[in-house]
């Protein structure tokens, strides 16, 4: 693809190595984009630099947030004593849509998965070991993609926290075995969370 200009071919560069953004497509953004006018742009591209330098990672619990504590690590109405483990924020996100769960999370940041290099140590999971020793958490749910590398770590963690007096319990079966999570209807997520069932190794 011929672009007389360098400056729309290096945007269009760069649009394209976005996830799911071919050439093609990139330079359908990159002329929308040349035709809005200067503030706008200014205000686009300022909420991209936002977005790398001011997000933060949740202290208590990995969640994306504006401050070290998440909105929902910091909400009253949340029950403290419930926390469900999840890969990563999109999964936070698919949760949340749902409505059906109230307790708190833990975001590992990943799953266990030898093949590309990730193991434990790899995970925010020193993090999940300190805050399953604190006696106000009374269940852990896993709610992990039912996936290979999802059993793989469930199994992992299983282990690390069986000697805390908790409840473990996982999703329900709705969510299809070998599907990500964050790609589950919300009616099926919901309904794995409130019918979660004790995890059996």
């Amino acid at each position: 693809m011929q672009i007389s200009s360098k400056v729309l071919d290096t945007a269009v560069e760069q649009l394209s190595s976005l996830p799911g953004v071919g050439r093609r497509s990139a330079l359908r953004l990159a002329l929308h984009l040349l035709q809005r006018d200067e503030l706008e742009i200014h205000d686009f591209a300022q909420s991209i630099i936002d977005l790398k330098l001011k997000v933060l990672y949740c202290d208590n619990c990995g969640n994306i947030a504006d401050q070290k504590t998440c909105d929902i690590c910091l909400n009253p109405n949340r029950n403290s004593k419930i926390v469900c483990i999840v890969e990563d924020i999109r999964d936070v996100i698919a949760i949340e849509a749902t409505g059906a769960f109230k307790g708190k999370y833990h975001v590992l940041g990943g799953v266990i998965s030898p093949m590309d290099g990730v193991g434990p140590s790899d995970l925010n999971i020193e993090r999940l070991i300190e805050r399953s020793s604190n006696k106000e958490i009374e269940e852990v749910i896993f709610a992990l993609s039912p996936t290979m590398e999802g059993d793989t770590t469930n199994f992992y963690l299983f282990k690390k926290l069986k000697n805390f007096d908790l409840l473990v319990t996982t999703l329900s079966r709705g969510v299809s075995v070998g599907a990500e999570l964050h790609y589950a209807d919300e009616l099926s997520l919901g309904r794995s969370i409130s019918q979660r069932q004790k995890y059996d190794q």
